[in-house]
């Protein structure tokens, strides 16, 4: 993102930025009459003008190349560098550039005449040959003529920063308005992924645990009913080992549910320990590497594991692998976490799963990107923001 390096910069660098922003416009003002002038003819003939146009854009991307490092070196402006204009925008650029400072070059010549009145007012005041009304007129009119050229040089450097802002990289009100709507995205994925998450934890209770309950209930209430009117210990016996299995069942499907929804690992032990958990009830052989120095914020750590455990359950339950490889990185202030399988590709990024693992991870301004072509493999990355 650029600054427009008013609380970086000294006034006196800025001040030759200023300086030197006139010859740069002279520069760009004489290549663009001289280009214009030679290859005009052969850019309105169509024939001529694929030959003639990079030719003249060639000279464009060098002069506005000059003058994105004036900007960088005296202003402190930082633009984006994945940045890239088109050569419209920057041709456009150059010649209000070049307008801009060819007047800025104007009005500082103005002023350095009037330097040189003001010198030859004192002077004569000294000699005593200027009488105090023609002092007073001096005075006034020079006065307002310095006020003018200052609040005009002021008015062309905010030019100078605007054009240059919206010509190497997003303007401010560009991106304000993008990050409004990558906030108001990201909320709507975070609220579409907690209903998703809340409507299969409901699936899962009702579907499985809750078919396994009604037959628990229905295996004691045959052994209750045996107890009390055939007697028949051998079947109550066989009934009650069934009730107990049902009942570890229970037991394990209500943890596999919890741990979905969150595991108590991963406040208790760590990221590290809770996507070892992921790798033990994996089906398949799943390769876990992880390079992370020292702890992580809670949201980057949740996101993190859902991130992995979204993955490796897809690719067991779709992609027909046989195996998965889980690398969880952090460079600087970047987690990264890749997960990579061995399956029939594919993966569908608009799909409710990877959909609501992009919502959270956009919600933490990360990025999530999916490469699945058909026949595989299929490759997740997550980048994820620790700062």
């Amino acid at each position: 993102m650029q600054g427009d390096g008013a609380d970086t910069t000294s006034w006196p660098r800025r001040a030759a930025g200023v300086l030197l922003g006139c010859p740069s416009a002279v520069l760009a003002a004489l290549y663009l009459l001289l280009a214009g002038a030679v290859l005009g003819p052969f850019l309105l003939w169509p024939r001529t003008r694929p030959y003639a146009a990079p030719a003249l854009l060639s000279g464009v991307r060098r002069l506005a190349a000059l003058e994105r490092a004036r900007r960088s070196a005296f202003f402190g402006d930082r633009f984006p560098r994945h940045y890239r204009a088109d050569d419209r925008r920057l041709l456009r650029y150059l010649v209000v550039r070049s307008g801009g400072g060819l007047v800025a070059g104007v009005v500082l010549g103005l002023l350095a005449f009037g330097t040189v009145l003001a010198v030859l007012l004192v002077s004569g005041v000294l000699r005593g040959s200027l009488g105090w009304e023609d002092l007073a007129t001096q005075v006034l009119l020079g006065g307002v003529l310095l006020f003018l050229a200052v609040q005009g040089l002021f008015s062309l450097a905010a030019l100078d920063a605007r054009t240059a802002r919206e010509c190497f990289g997003p303007s401010e009100a560009e991106l304000l308005r993008h990050r409004i709507a990558e906030l108001a995205d990201s909320r709507a994925a975070v609220v579409q992924a907690v209903d998703t998450e809340r409507r299969r934890i409901e699936r899962d209770l009702h579907d499985g645990v809750q078919q396994r309950v009604v037959a628990l209930a229905m295996l004691l209430g045959r052994a209750r009913r045996g107890l009390g009117r055939d007697r028949d210990p051998e079947r109550t016996e066989a009934l009650l080992r069934q009730a107990h299995r049902e009942a570890q069942e229970v037991l394990t499907e209500l943890r596999e549910v919890a741990w979905r929804a969150y595991p108590s690992a991963l406040d208790a032990l760590g990221l590290e320990e809770a996507l070892g958990g992921v790798a033990e009830r994996c089906p398949i052989p799943l390769r876990l590497r992880y390079e992370v120095a020292g702890p992580l914020p809670e949201p980057v750590r949740t996101a993190a594991y859902f991130v992995v455990s979204e993955c490796v359950t897809n690719a067991a339950k779709h992609s027909a692998a046989s195996t998965v490889s889980a690398r969880v990185e952090r460079t600087a202030a970047l987690l990264t976490v890749r997960v990579e399988d061995d399956g029939s590709g594919g993966a569908d990024p608009s799909g409710s799963g990877l959909t609501g693992l992009r919502g959270r991870v956009a919600a933490l301004d990360g990025t999530l990107h999916v490469h699945s072509p058909a026949g595989g493999p299929t490759v997740i990355t997550a980048e994820l923001p620790c700062a």
